[in-house]
């Protein structure tokens, strides 16, 4: 009597968007640094803080043993700090890309605008880090969000001299106008994150016109010789 073949059995597929995982339980043999921060930028969103997060779910969310967490960073705080770091870099590239690209037709205030409102549906979820962290998060977070925000005066403090002098239209205290700007540009943002979508124009073109007339003031204070204070 002919015995039977033993039945091979087939290898069961890869979770898309996750490599090929080999050990215990699935986890992967190895992993980076930019791998945990990906898993962590996955886990947060409008309603969720880095704060929140915890070293065993971000060692799930990566697919690693937790113990191979800390061969990249000492603890989840330091992640999130290198997590800020790059929504602010991210950030300041788009933005500042829109800021290079406005022309006669479209202000650099309004495109900048429009790629800042756009990031609050964006998937990568950088504009919620730094306005959740800058306002809940821990005190070495908030300092990590402050010290991007002075990033963006400092990017936007010369892009205003350099439009200043292309539209020889000489501008009062641009450092303190950038900071003027870009406060105002985040505390709208995060008056927005909560809201519908559809309230997002509205918010658009208020605070357009609320940095036109800081951008005007300052005109005014260069042209008519205005001391602050």
């Amino acid at each position: 009597m002919a015995t039977k073949s033993p039945t091979r059995k087939r290898p069961s597929p890869v979770r898309a968007g996750r490599p090929a995982a080999s050990g215990a339980a699935g986890r992967r043999p190895s992993i980076s640094r930019e791998d945990l921060i990906a898993a962590a930028l996955g886990l947060v969103g409008p309603n969720r803080s880095i704060s929140t997060l915890s070293l065993r779910e971000i060692a799930r969310e990566a697919a690693i043993a937790p113990n191979s967490f800390y061969r990249h960073f000492r603890d989840t705080d330091e992640l999130a700090i290198a997590l800020i770091d790059l929504a602010g870099r991210a950030l300041r590239k788009i933005i500042g890309e829109a800021r290079h690209r406005a022309s006669v037709e479209r202000s650099v205030i309004r495109s900048s605008i429009e790629a800042f409102m756009e990031q609050l549906g964006a998937d990568e979820k950088f504009l919620h880090i730094l306005l959740r962290e800058g306002n809940t998060g821990s005190e070495a977070f908030k300092r990590a969000v402050e010290r991007e925000l002075r990033f963006f005066e400092d990017e936007l403090c010369v892009d205003l001299i350099r439009l200043a002098k292309v539209n020889n239209a000489p501008i009062a205290e641009p450092a303190l106008a950038a900071k003027a700007i870009t406060r105002l540009v985040f505390a709208m943002g995060a008056a927005a994150i909560d809201l519908p979508r559809e309230h997002h124009p509205a918010i658009l073109e208020q605070t357009v016109v609320m940095l036109r007339m800081i951008v005007a003031g300052a005109q005014r204070m260069a042209a008519e010789g205005i001391q602050p204070g």
